[in-house]
């Protein structure tokens, strides 16, 4: 065998020592995930509950809504798959399985919603995938800047935080599907989820019955 070879087969070797050494810890990234996407999908829920009629309108109107559908069992349906996803992915009981309704309701919102704003959630020209309202924006917000400084107290209004043209694009919709197509595949976590403790307990019983 070369030099090359061996050096190749040590390091090989070193990287799946690695991923054992890791293995422990693959809970992890599960848990990290779902802490993540709790508050998400919590305040979504609350918010569509707590104004129900205006979400029912919003859902079944076309001129300035969604125009979906059935709108008061679409608007139950998403309230409540974001207001159960929450508890259950804090749980982490049932991950995969909550994981499919918030996945579709991703899709949804990307599709109804975001997806002919482009990409970006805030418009800046600088970042990729900008569009024509992209482009557009600096403009407008200096334009904006301009006249809060001129007639307004510009200091108190910054002190949260600077202003910023939301441009509502699909960014955010897709990295929660991206997070949750993760969720689907990985489960809770091994360790930090009722998941995994429950299937523990399964497997220790059918060790007894057999």
């Amino acid at each position: 065998m070369s030099t090359a070879s061996a050096m190749s087969l040590r390091l090989a070797v070193h990287y799946q020592r690695i991923g054992r050494w890791l293995q422990p810890l693959s809970g992890l990234a599960p848990l990290a995930l779902r802490l993540y996407l709790v508050p998400v999908f919590w305040m979504a829920g609350t918010t569509k509950w707590q104004g129900f009629d205006d979400t029912v309108a919003w859902f079944g109107n076309p001129d300035w809504g969604l125009g979906m559908p059935w709108p008061w069992l679409m608007a139950l349906l998403a309230t409540w798959t974001e207001l159960l996803g929450a508890v259950l992915l804090l749980l982490g009981f049932a991950t995969r399985l909550i994981a499919i309704p918030l996945l579709v309701t991703m899709a949804v919102a990307a599709g109804t919603v975001h997806w002919e704003n482009g990409w970006q959630a805030i418009a800046d020209p600088k970042a990729p995938f900008s569009n024509e309202r992209v482009e557009a924006a600096p403009a407008k917000l200096e334009a904006a800047r301009s006249i809060l400084r001129e007639h307004g107290n510009y200091g108190w209004l910054t002190a949260s935080g600077s202003f910023v043209i939301l441009n509502n694009g699909i960014e955010f919709a897709a990295t929660y599907f991206i997070m949750l197509l993760a969720l689907l595949t990985l489960g809770g976590g091994r360790y930090v989820s009722l998941d995994d403790w429950i299937a523990r307990w399964v497997q220790h019983l059918g060790r007894q019955a057999s």
